[in-house]
């Protein structure tokens, strides 16, 4: 969700600077704000027991996170990592509320919002639930370029490394690599300079 900067910082919002690798918040810890990145890129993931991370979303500037906890009043179940520098904007949760309730069409937005949300996850159980590989990228390329205005074939960078695709899938990196040249001769994809264009 996208709410505009001025409406944040006019119910006490506040900037955070943050340096690639720093946590916004650690999986366990208590939810007490609505988060949106100002600038750079944040991962949401956690570890199994064997250390394997996994990548639940990559999220970049004018996107929020972990605005669901806040409506459970639950710990969070993931971490929040930056990529990269990073401008955090947060709200204290009692103002998020305050600010919902004096202004009515963030709630209906905040609802297709957690929809939408729901929905990526169910699509990519769905597709983790396969053994195929190939059908596991596609789900995740179809989610990622329906955010693309766009109708264009082949034309929307997926701005993502292969090794975080593999941990969006839950797949190795290398059978990744093998699926995305087996897409490539099919005419699936295009690879060019490294980046996969879908």
């Amino acid at each position: 969700m996208n709410i505009d900067e001025n409406l944040l910082y006019s119910f006490g919002a506040e900037d955070r600077d943050l340096k690639k690798r720093d946590m916004v918040f650690k999986e366990g810890d208590h939810a007490l704000y609505y988060f949106q990145i100002g600038e750079g890129k944040v991962k949401l993931n956690n570890y199994n027991e064997d250390g394997k991370e996994f990548i639940h979303n990559i999220l970049g500037k004018k996107q929020s996170f972990g605005e669901a906890m806040l409506f459970l009043n639950q710990d969070y179940p993931i971490n929040a990592v930056c990529l990269e520098e990073a401008r955090i904007i947060r709200l204290p949760k009692n103002n998020f509320f305050e600010m919902l309730n004096q202004n009515h069409d963030l709630s209906l937005e905040m609802n297709a919002c957690l929809s939408q949300e729901v929905f990526y996850k169910l699509k990519m159980m769905q597709s983790m639930a396969s053994q195929n590989p190939e059908q596991r990228l596609r789900a995740l390329l179809d989610y990622l370029k329906s955010y693309h205005d766009e109708e264009c074939h082949q034309c929307f960078h997926i701005a993502f490394t292969r090794q975080q695709i593999a941990n969006l899938v839950g797949l190795r990196v290398e059978t990744v690599i093998r699926t995305l040249k087996k897409m490539e001769k099919e005419g699936n994809i295009t690879l060019k300079d490294r980046k996969i264009l879908y």
